[in-house]
């Protein structure tokens, strides 16, 4: 063979090698590469913020690059949601989804992505159950009891907004005892646990995070958790099931990437959430939230979303809930 022919011939497999070096050592475990975005769409010093600093922070030291917390907050998460939905599916952007990810998708027309299609879900993080309370004066002293009172006259619960996770579960303890409960919502903040405190509202659907300090302070009862079982937080409330068999309502919160993102990069960073989840200092802290530590495989998570659409939309649609 003439010897330009050899150095055409080596040039090119040079340069075929060179093109081939990024894959080799991107699949060897280059990723990331620079710092990665967690992004949700909720208030500074809220459960989702909160939850994303703390698996943030230990996260970054698994991964050897910053983890940077970045909040686009509004219309119930969607705005964050729908950005990463557009990201490019490289591993950088993630979202930290929440259970309104689901009621989003189940209530609203227009959202501008798919709740499931457009995602690559990696693991759900933490779940929490809602507690089901009125207050101190309040002439219900049971679930059952309040269940009797609004199968007689109408009963009105409160939440944080129409389209929220609470208001789900007021409209699904209408839908499952035939009782009538109409919704007045707030625009959160401190208005919702006021508005029942002080009579304009007779009953609460909220986070435990919200309701515990005024449930210790006695100023509400807790008349039942929408856990399956008791739930630590409060071992002495029973829960909604042993009064409604099959209620159970657990919100979450769960980080999902672009669709699309490699699955090398999706099974990193499920492995080190596990890891991250698995540490009793993390365990501890989410339990203070009124959360358990619940890691999942990524095909679990994707389950779990497509079947709460659906269950949401059921609900929407025995309850007439319309939304703009």
């Amino acid at each position: 063979m003439p010897f330009h022919s050899m150095t055409r011939r080596r040039a090119l497999l040079g340069a075929a090698a060179a093109l081939a070096l990024p894959r080799a050592s991107w699949a060897q475990g280059a990723y990331p590469s620079r710092p990665v975005q967690l992004i949700h769409g909720f208030g500074a010093g809220g459960n989702a913020d909160v939850v994303a600093r703390l698996v943030g922070q230990k996260l970054q030291d698994a991964l050897g690059q910053p983890v940077v917390i970045d909040i686009k907050s509004g219309a119930g998460g969607s705005i964050a949601t729908g950005y990463v939905a557009k990201a490019a599916p490289d591993g950088q952007n993630l979202v930290m989804l929440t259970g309104a990810h689901t009621v989003s998708a189940a209530l609203r027309k227009n959202l501008g992505y798919d709740a499931v299609k457009d995602f690559a879900f990696i693991s759900t993080v933490s779940s929490f159950p809602f507690v089901i309370a009125v207050r101190a004066e309040h002439p219900a002293k049971s679930l059952a009891q309040l269940i009797e009172m609004s199968r007689q006259r109408q009963m009105s619960f409160t939440s944080v907004g129409v389209g929220s996770t609470q208001h789900m579960v007021g409209e699904l303890l209408g839908a499952s005892s035939g009782g009538q409960f109409l919704h007045i919502p707030y625009r959160g903040g401190g208005a919702p646990v006021q508005a029942v405190i002080g009579g304009e509202v007779d009953l609460l659907c909220d986070t435990l995070t919200v309701a515990v300090p005024h449930i210790q302070s006695g100023r509400l009862r807790a008349l039942a958790v929408t856990s399956a079982q008791t739930w630590p937080t409060l071992p002495a409330v029973p829960p909604a099931a042993a009064t409604l068999p099959g209620f159970e309502v657990r919100s979450w919160l769960g980080i999902a990437a672009p669709a699309g993102t490699p699955d090398a990069i999706v099974q990193r960073l499920n492995s080190e959430i596990r890891t991250v989840l698995a540490r009793e200092d993390v365990q501890k802290s989410l339990a203070n939230l009124g959360s358990i530590a619940s890691p999942s495989a990524p095909e679990a998570m994707k389950d779990m979303v497509q079947k709460e659409v659906a269950r949401w939309k059921d609900v929407i649609a025995k309850r007439g809930i319309q939304i703009d």
